[in-house]
């Protein structure tokens, strides 16, 4: 349910930039072109088979109506799938770039192959399949107990007595931003969150987003990127959201996050490469991981150090009238909070793999990812709905960091960060150079 539609503060020549068409790509007669829109097309057949599967799509509207009307099975898409990524191994690479496009193509259709073969025999993949097969990677592996050192921290940090996960709701409570200042706490996060990005990345004149309150989803934001470098950012009130949560959100759904992400590969790969291929977003991918790591890893980009926290304390705290003195003991809870963030992917890959049902990862979520009830069946949701897509959160953001802090100086750091933005990088590519 939609509650409120506010437009992001831009100035009125740029909301004119609106209604300006995303050029159209330029399919010429090389060998690459040809075969780039045969994976678009595919991409957007499998579509039709699976309402998540295409994320963002601004390429011709006569290719999406031609993939309606096809009628090609889920079995038919991998077969053909697998025919293309043939050819396109046969291709010649000349140049770094080519490299990373012919590699990009070839992952990206081996998690379509998968996707498409899930769908066509109904039987889920396990976790680890999934992980490898779509998201070209394989997450490290803990054991449940491993986190409990961090839950015996938080039992000493957080006040009151009794069971923990009941006091972490019932302190966490108190730094929820009230309904009434969600807008305006949310409109100056991003507004700060864009200025910083924009101090560091040039991004298309006519860029811009609206930004929507919704309920009832299983996620707590999205950016739906519509093209022209625009997005539809939502956010989900439908639980109490704290503090924090508008600085992340921010970063991730925006600036230097999702918006920030595909407007980039949108101008340098689609319009100035004419790279068709990015003219398509399709969610279960590895493009997924980069695109989440990075949306995760830019908050510690744009806020480096105690800059998130000193932010919210002077600026976002007195907004939702919260009291600014308990800032920083809060920053430091979030932190072991964070610590705890693989347990989720845990609990996936035993529910996933059918060791768990979903009364018990439900309980496992409360008792090592210390969320109420509300929250944990929310996570089963997500899970059930985008199964070890969790992945990409917590593992892709460590991918990302190590890629990144591998430059030493801030520069530096910022200039591998925009590569992965604008580049066709992949997890098992993101280390050639």
């Amino acid at each position: 349910m939609q509650v409120k539609l506010i437009f992001s503060a831009l100035t009125m020549a740029t909301l004119l930039g609106a209604c300006q068409k995303a050029p159209e790509p330029v399919v010429t007669t090389d060998a690459w072109s040809p075969l780039a829109q045969r994976y678009v097309s595919l991409v957007l057949a499998l579509g039709e088979h699976d309402k998540s599967y295409v994320d963002a799509y601004y390429g011709p509207a006569e290719w999406a109506e031609q993939a309606k009307t096809a009628g090609q099975s889920a079995a038919d898409i991998a077969t053909a799938g697998s025919a293309l990524q043939a050819e396109i191994r046969a291709l010649s690479a000349t140049d770094t770039m080519l490299r990373l496009r012919q590699h990009y193509l070839i992952t990206q259709l081996t998690a379509l192959i998968s996707h498409a073969q899930t769908l066509a025999t109904g039987k889920r993949a396990s976790f680890e399949q999934q992980a490898q097969q779509l998201y070209d990677t394989l997450p490290p592996q803990r054991e449940l107990a491993s986190f409990d050192t961090i839950l015996a921290e938080l039992e000493a940090l957080v006040p009151g007595e009794g069971d923990l996960t009941e006091r972490v709701v019932a302190y966490r409570a108190g730094f929820v931003i009230p309904q009434d200042k969600q807008q305006q706490v949310f409109e100056r996060a991003i507004a700060e969150c864009q200025a910083r990005t924009l101090s560091r990345i040039d991004l298309p004149q006519q860029e811009r987003f609206t930004l929507e309150f919704v309920e009832d989803k299983p996620w707590s934001g999205y950016n739906w990127y519509q093209g022209a470098a625009y997005s539809l950012i939502q956010i989900n009130i439908e639980r109490p959201i704290d503090i924090s949560r508008a600085v992340d959100l921010g970063c991730h759904e925006g600036y230097p996050g999702h918006h920030t992400y595909n407007a980039l590969l949108e101008q340098k790969l689609k319009n100035e490469l004419q790279w068709v291929e990015f003219s398509v977003y399709p969610l279960f991918s590895p493009q997924s991981l980069i695109a989440e790591g990075t949306a995760n890893y830019g908050i510690s980009m744009a806020f480096p150090g105690e800059q998130k926290m000193q932010f919210e304390r002077d600026v976002l705290y007195p907004l939702a009238g919260l009291d600014a003195a308990l800032a920083a003991e809060y920053a430091q809870f979030l932190k072991l909070m964070a610590q705890l963030s693989y347990a989720g992917n845990e609990i996936a890959r035993l529910y996933l793999n059918g060791e768990i049902d979903a009364a018990t990862a439900q309980s496992l979520r409360q008792r090592y990812l210390l969320q109420s009830e509300a929250e944990a069946k929310q996570g089963i949701r997500f899970v059930d709905t985008y199964g070890a897509y969790v992945i990409n959160y917590n593992w892709g953001k460590d991918l990302v960091k190590n890629y990144i802090e591998q430059g030493g100086s801030e520069d530096e750091r910022w200039q591998r960060f925009i590569s992965l933005l604008s580049t066709p990088k992949l997890p098992s590519s993101i280390a050639w150079e």
